[in-house]
Parts: structure tokens; C-alpha cells; sequence
């Protein structure tokens, strides 16, 4: 018999995904194969591929230094964006709470459930480009357009989030509500939205971070804002005013990021 000190030492190691080995190689081939097949099949034009790198040489070549001379323009059209986002980001937080809690299965009955379900995943299903091009035929270009848009992608993306946050909560704060003969909306208030709050405030920040940068995106199709700025100076192929919008979005980004940061440090 090996003492203590003589015995193997053992070493736990996780099991993989797939335990038969054949499969978990067949399938990994199989996924090889389709991505060499799927590259060799897409239309590639590599003589317009080796046009554009000269080309696109000279775009960044030409914006560079960016150009501020028109920084009048550049803050007017940023400015519209920044109020594109806050707003919609305001509403699509305020319209995603009740939709989040017709989500959330343990609080909400099966019908009011996948209604709730069925409206989130269809303000999920479209990218916001899209979404975009349809309020703009809609309602016509401008900041309303944008806002709109943006509110729709919010419901979506914090409503789902808030959904699954509330299906996780503590439930025998719920539990106590109901026995003192609370109501359901006063079991919402004081039971169930105090545990979300903290997720609600940093899902609102990174949603206000998200909408900033959609909404130079949106404008390029007429939705308002920096996007259709950015947009006329490169059909105008002033690069060096482009590089300098690129440049602010960027700029701005990084500072929302900082500030939400700070923000979720302080409420967790």
C-alpha cells in the first residue's frame, strides 16, 4: 500500500462540452469545412480589393491633420445627436420597466408574459439602421426619427436585461410583501424594483453610452444628429473634417465611459 507522500496526485480536469470525441471532432471538421467552403464561394472582387488600398491610403492620408476650422457645424451636429440620445435613452428606460415586468416569468401571468416576451424580442429583432430607415419614411428626416428609433433599440436591450433581472431577485422579500397583504403594485415598488435599481442605473448608463454611438450611425441615414454631418464632409471628401467628427465621437465616448464608470463604482 503507497503512503501518503508515494500516492499520484490527481488533478481535476473539467469535462468537455461534448464528452464522445468523435462527435466533438466531427464537428469541429464539419465547421472548418463550411468556413473554407463559405470564404471560397462569396464573391471577392480582388482586383477592386487591391484598387482600394491606394484608395484608401490617400483618404487617411488626406485626413490627417483633422481640420477644426468648422467647429461650429461639428458642435451643432453633436449637440443634436447628445439630445437624440438622452432623450431616447429616457424613454426607452421609462417604457422598458413595465415591459420588463410583463417579461419576467415569475411575476407575470403565462398570456402577459409572452406578450411582454413577443414585444421585446420584436424591438430586438432589427438593427437600428433599419429600424432608422423605416421612421424616416415614416415621420421624414430629422432628430424625431432618431429619437424614435433609438427608443425602440433601448425597450429592447434593457428590457430584456431588466426581465432577467427580475426573475433572479430574492423572492422571499416578495414573499413577505404578500403575507403582510400588500398589493401587487405595492409588492412591485418595495419588493421587487428596490432589489433591480442598482442594474437599472448601469443598464441605463450603458444604454446612454450605446445610443451615442448609434445615433452618429442613424444620422447617416437622415435620423439627425452627427451621422449626417459625417456623412455630407465625406461626400464632399473633405477627410480632414470627417477625421476631426471621428475624432469628437470618440472623444465623447470616452468620457460617457468614464462617467458611467464612476457612476456604477459609486451605486454597487
Amino acid at each position: 500500500m503507497a503512503s501518503p507522500d508515494t500516492a499520484p496526485v490527481r488533478h481535476w480536469k473539467k469535462p468537455p462540452f461534448i464528452a464522445n470525441p468523435l462527435l466533438r471532432y466531427g464537428l469541429l471538421v464539419l465547421a472548418a469545412a463550411y468556413l473554407i467552403w463559405a470564404f471560397g464561394s462569396l464573391p471577392f472582387n480582388w482586383a477592386r480589393i487591391s484598387e482600394g488600398l491606394p484608395r484608401a491610403a490617400r483618404i487617411f492620408s488626406g485626413g490627417f491633420p483633422p481640420n477644426f476650422d468648422r467647429y461650429g457645424l461639428l458642435l451643432t451636429g453633436f449637440k443634436e445627436s447628445f439630445q437624440i440620445a438622452l432623450l431616447a435613452t429616457l424613454l426607452g428606460v421609462l417604457l422598458s420597466i413595465p415591459f420588463a415586468v410583463m417579461a419576467a416569468r415569475n411575476i407575470a401571468p403565462m398570456p402577459i408574459y409572452l406578450v411582454g416576451r413577443a414585444i421585446i424580442i420584436v424591438s430586438r429583432s432589427f438593427h437600428p439602421v433599419i429600424v432608422a430607415i423605416l421612421f424616416v419614411a415614416a415621420v421624414g428626416f430629422g432628430p424625431l426619427a432618431g429619437i424614435l428609433t433609438l427608443t425602440l433599440y433601448s425597450i429592447g436591450f434593457v428590457g430584456k436585461l431588466l426581465a432577467e433581472e427580475i426573475e433572479e431577485i430574492d423572492w422571499g422579500q416578495v414573499e413577505a410583501m404578500r403575507a403582510a397583504g400588500a398589493g401587487y403594485l405595492a409588492t412591485l415598488f418595495y419588493a421587487v424594483f428596490p432589489q433591480i435599481l442598482p442594474r437599472q442605473v448601469g443598464l441605463s448608463m450603458y444604454q446612454l453610452d450605446s445610443n451615442l454611438r448609434a445615433s452618429a450611425v442613424v444620422g447617416i441615414v437622415g435620423a439627425g444628429g452627427i451621422g449626417g454631418t459625417l456623412m455630407n464632409a465625406f461626400g464632399r471628401y473633405d477627410y480632414d473634417f470627417a477625421f476631426a467628427i471621428l475624432l469628437v465621437i470618440i472623444a465623447v465616448i470616452l468620457l460617457s465611459e468614464g462617467v458611467s464608470g464612476w457612476v456604477r463604482k459609486k451605486i454597487w
